[in-house]
């Protein structure tokens, strides 16, 4: 159905000379206003805008508004939940933090880098970033009150781990990032994606680890060895360490099969990992028990909602017309700007993932015309997009403050708001400067 057709039947539905593109645009901009200040899940603001404008704005047909739904970014989703919360429920993924802490023994000043390090290894893999942030945040912060390290270099150090491995081409910003690169018919940027943004947020852990005592941390003498329980977060020698169960080296087998499976064979990530869930619960149900409700649905919710409500805004040619007008602006220089800091200030607040499939495809049109580099924006706006979940507004930050000591909450809250302006402020103009001027001279 042409654009003109759409708004006569906006028109005639709603009355005046109403524009179905900017009702849409203004629909979204009030979704992202309520969940910032509701706690009402966007996912379902935006399925209930879709009924506004897909049926009563356009004249869509149920079946046509969830042929936009994404059932392979659903399924992906909840497969790789799934798993990992069987991987954490049968300690997996704690025997593996506690082997990668282990390596460190008596160098303190190496645990920042374990927990970045695991983090990025965590989302590279399929972990969702909160989910990641969720498992490693209490061993980063009680090892941070231990060892007299900085508890907001330590936060700071597991968000952007699980930032730089979160645009591999398995995980789940991944698998958004380039399902719309190839939806749009853009050149494939896959693994450029991914190393620039486990770049950009490795710069930023290393003036993090110079800035909040690093140096002071390489300067002091080694102390006794650390050994400790992820699990309770107390000393090895008073828990003993944490034991791989028969499960649970056959779920770090499977873990690696899915890895193997989707890089080396190209294998659906979400089919796979659903086959390698299944095959865990069926060798020890009781084991399983409760990782389903661990899923997180209301991620889930969230992301598919959102992505539905920007289908059916395409259907209506605004994510169109919003292309032609950054286009006017005479400089894509500039508007690849604008784009990156939408992404850094709407996703301080609001979920990184969902936003995303929001305003990737508004840079499209532009991006189409080759005057820029595609793969140097969208990294830009990637990079800006997800770099700003250290706010405590966002899932990742409202995690670390959480799973701070109680005396030094407060402190740690404040110090994270004033960290996430900064981010916010100074991202996208570096990140437009390293990825995106480059191409254009």
């Amino acid at each position: 159905m042409p654009g003109g057709d759409h708004d006569d039947i906006c028109r005639e539905r709603f009355g005046g000379r109403v524009s179905i593109q900017l009702l849409s645009i203004v629909l979204l901009v009030v979704i992202f206003l309520i969940a910032t200040v509701l706690p009402i899940n966007m996912g379902a603001l935006a399925l209930a805008a879709t009924f506004f404008i897909g049926v009563l704005g356009l004249g869509l047909s149920a079946r046509e508004i969830f042929a936009g739904f994404p059932g392979d970014l659903f399924v992906t989703l909840v497969a790789v939940t799934y798993l990992f919360a069987i991987a954490q429920k049968n300690g997996a993924v704690d025997w593996l933090v506690e082997r990668a802490v282990l390596l460190v023994r008596g160098h303190v000043m190496a645990i920042p880098w374990v927990m970045f390090f695991v983090a990025a290894a965590l989302t590279a893999f399929g972990a969702l970033s909160p989910a990641a942030v969720a498992i490693l945040a209490p061993v980063a912060l009680t090892f941070a009150a231990r060892h007299r390290i900085s508890p907001l270099m330590m936060g700071l150090m597991v968000i952007h781990g699980t930032a730089a491995g979160g645009f591999s081409p398995i995980s789940v910003w991944g698998g958004i990032v380039n399902g719309l690169v190839a939806k749009a018919g853009l050149a494939s940027g896959a693994n450029q994606i991914f190393l620039a943004s486990l770049a950009f947020n490795f710069a930023i852990a290393v003036i993090l680890f110079v800035a909040f005592g690093g140096l002071r941390l390489a300067r002091a003498a080694a102390g006794p060895p650390i050994e400790t329980s992820p699990a309770t977060g107390a000393a090895a020698s008073e828990t003993g360490p944490v034991a791989l169960s028969a499960h649970g080296a056959v779920t770090l087998a499977g873990i690696l099969a899915l890895g193997v499976g989707a890089i080396a064979f190209d294998l659906n990530v979400g089919l796979l990992a659903m086959v390698v869930a299944i095959g865990l619960s069926l060798m020890a149900p009781g084991a399983q028990k409760g990782a389903i409700e661990k899923v997180s649905w209301s991620t889930v919710l969230l992301i598919c909602g959102v992505v539905t409500y920007v289908e059916v805004m395409q259907a209506a040619g605004t994510v169109t017309q919003i292309g032609a007008a950054i286009s006017t602006l005479g400089s894509p220089l500039i508007a690849a700007l604008l784009l990156c800091f939408t992404g850094a200030i709407v996703s301080a607040f609001a979920s990184s993932t969902a936003l995303l499939g929001a305003i990737i495809p508004l840079a499209v049109p532009f991006l189409l015309q080759g005057r820029v580099s595609p793969v140097g924006v969208i990294a830009a706006i990637a990079i800006c997009t997800t770099i700003v979940d250290t706010s405590p507004f966002s899932t990742n930050g409202a995690l670390v403050v959480a799973n701070a000591p109680e005396e030094g909450r407060e402190k740690l809250l404040r110090q994270l708001l004033l960290y996430s302006g900064v981010i916010v402020a100074v991202g996208p103009i570096v990140a437009w400067l390293v990825l995106i001027v480059p191409g254009w001279i």
